[in-house]
């Protein structure tokens, strides 16, 4: 590419991929199941939903050259996610994971140790540099990986290769990959919570789950959250089916989650992520975001599959107005 005049995109989202294997809907995993493929990955769903919602995005990462490395970039390009800046690894293979739903919830097994993704470090970013994105999308799954994986995300949030861009990132705790990747102190629990913490402060988009913060730092509301954390411009505290709150210089913006019938929890923190993104990329008010934000988190959670297929996000911006115009006269 001409570095002179790079190539633009909404978004570049960076982290692993891997392949999920899932009974087809209503099943469960035992010899008897028949299964779907699909991708599964924090990072690349942020950036399929995102292309569901009409943005120009890219994926970054790392497949191994196996027919599952084909899966993953065939559905994603179907999804309309740029795919070109995948490398992929002939000594490492594409990880997968398994799902599992039960009546008490979604069990899920992971087989990712030593996969193409873990290879990701700061060597692979000049091919991905010469993307002038308007946001670059991390999760801290990707620091957990390996070590390399630790160092690129860093380099990426704290040196800024991309020096204008703002960086967002899904704090997306995820314990065991954390009580894998460390032997010795500090304990993986005190590792990951210094990490994900110094990551999120040094970001300008945060997002986190309210839970998940209690587990990491001990928190114990969205504005105790922003108290810790608060350095961010945008810091969006996400709190499951009850409401999402986001805190800018401008103020405190709260909006109550939408009702719908639980298919699949998995995925959604991701889908909230494209969603509150989308808004912001085409610079729409704060309550709109967040409206977004839950509209697209809703679609997941209705869905058997990590991915869903959106309206373009001006139907949805319609549709929220309309809501709200609705809520307001109801109110008169």
């Amino acid at each position: 590419m001409n570095r002179t005049h790079p190539h633009t995109t909404d978004a570049l989202t960076i982290g692993e991929t891997m392949v999920m294997v899932t009974p087809q809907e209503g099943g469960r995993l035992d010899a008897e199941s028949s299964f779907v493929l699909r991708p599964g990955g924090a990072e690349s769903n942020v950036a399929a939903l995102l292309a569901e919602l009409g943005h120009p995005t890219h994926w970054a990462g790392a497949l191994g050259t196996d027919r599952l490395g084909d899966i993953v970039t065939t559905v994603l390009s179907r999804h309309g996610v740029d795919t070109s800046l995948v490398r992929r690894d002939p000594h490492r293979p594409t990880a997968v994971y398994f799902k599992d739903p039960t009546p008490q919830g979604t069990q899920v097994a992971y087989y990712r140790g030593g996969s193409a993704a873990t290879g990701l470090s700061t060597a692979d970013l000049p091919a991905w540099t010469s993307l002038s994105p308007r946001v670059v999308h991390l999760s801290g799954v990707l620091p957990a990986l390996s070590p390399s994986c630790a160092e690129l995300t860093r380099h990426i949030v704290f040196d800024r290769p991309w020096p204008n861009t703002p960086v967002s990132f899904d704090v997306n705790h995820r314990p065991v990959l954390w009580q894998r990747a460390g032997d010795g102190p500090p304990a993986p629990g005190e590792r990951a919570a210094d990490t994900l913490y110094d990551l999120a402060q040094h970001s300008d988009i945060v997002f986190v789950g309210r839970d998940e913060a209690a587990d990491l730092w001990g928190t114990t509301d969205a504005e105790s959250v922003r108290a810790l954390i608060d350095k961010p411009e945008h810091l969006i505290v996400k709190d499951a089916a009850v409401e999402a709150v986001s805190f800018t210089g401008a103020g405190t913006v709260r909006m109550p989650s939408r009702r719908v019938r639980v298919v699949d929890p998995v995925g959604a923190g991701d889908a909230f992520a494209a969603g509150w993104l989308s808004g912001w990329l085409h610079g729409q008010r704060e309550s709109l975001r967040l409206g977004l934000g839950h509209y697209a988190a809703s679609r997941v959670l209705a869905s058997a599959s990590d991915l869903t297929t959106l309206p373009a996000a001006g139907d949805v911006i319609t549709l929220l107005e309309d809501e709200s115009g609705s809520s307001s006269q109801d109110r008169n």
